[in-house]
């Protein structure tokens, strides 16, 4: 397996596998891995033939006064793991090797991003957008690999992706769980066992969501509730619940079944966390 910190010798290694006719699948990420992560590594490895796996804390999705100085870095842990899956390349750039000091070009998506996380983490998307289409133009990836715990980013990439007839595939991936019903984040790491325990409210909130769609309740409103009275304690902030398009994550007006999402954020403790289930 390879490491490589260069945009110009990532380019020339995916320049020589496409010479070779393979086909290359890239998994981005911001590193502290977990099993969440290296299902995506896996799905990749089923879709392709070279495997480049991101590791790269991207600054521009930041807000001030959040974690991006203390988000966990540990690239030597990481390689271990990509290896043990199979990757063939961890593409690990700096943050100067991807922005020029002068950089002053960004890419935004204008719909999907306003809702959700996008109203109370501004510009957040726009990095997002913005770093995909930078690891698109280095990786030239045939397939991009990315997981629905973050439902509305996979949207926005997905609309991205078709508005500027970008030629890559997105593949969603499954969202993987502690046994406890927690959602896998690099996140999670900022809280002790205890409050991991604590935060499995957020999955049986959403369980609860859907054990009543199944009753056959189709109101937004009474569903949304429910799972804001099943999350709330006083360790727990709610940023959002949403009923929305699974697809689109955008806001609905009528339940369809089998194609609605509830998405979640929430802050607990001092940990932001998110999560959804289809309904």
């Amino acid at each position: 397996m390879k490491i490589i910190s260069s945009p110009k010798e990532m380019k020339e290694f995916s320049a020589s596998m496409k010479a070779e006719g393979k086909k290359i699948a890239l998994v981005p990420t911001m590193g502290a891995l977990h099993n969440g992560h290296l299902s995506l590594i896996d799905i990749a490895r089923q879709n392709a033939d070279i495997v480049v796996v991101s590791i790269f804390v991207n600054p521009t999705q930041f807000g001030p006064n959040e974690d991006y100085d203390k988000y966990p870095r540990q690239l030597q842990a990481d390689a271990e793991k990509c290896e043990e899956h199979n990757a063939d390349v961890i593409f690990a750039p700096t943050p100067d090797e991807i922005y020029l000091k002068d950089a002053s070009t960004f890419v935004n998506e204008e719909q999907i991003s306003q809702h959700l996380c996008g109203k109370s983490r501004p510009k957040h998307f726009r990095g997002v957008t913005t770093v995909v289409t930078i690891l698109f133009n280095i990786v030239k990836p045939d397939v991009a690999v990315f997981g629905e715990k973050d439902a509305q980013q996979v949207s926005i990439i997905e609309r991205m992706v078709r508005d500027l007839f970008m030629d890559v595939q997105i593949i969603r991936a499954p969202i993987i769980r502690e046994e406890s019903g927690l959602a896998l984040s690099s996140r999670n790491k900022y809280m002790t066992k205890m409050e991991q325990d604590g935060a499995t409210r957020i999955r049986k909130a959403l369980l609860a969501g859907k054990e009543l769609v199944d009753t056959g309740v189709t109101n937004l409103d009474r569903i949304k509730a429910l799972v804001i009275h099943k999350v709330t304690d006083a360790k727990t902030r709610v940023i959002y619940v949403e009923v929305v398009d699974a697809k689109t994550s955008l806001p609905i007006s009528e339940l369809n079944i089998g194609k609605s999402r509830i998405s979640i954020a929430v802050w607990y403790g001092e940990t932001r966390l998110i999560d959804n289930i289809i309904i």
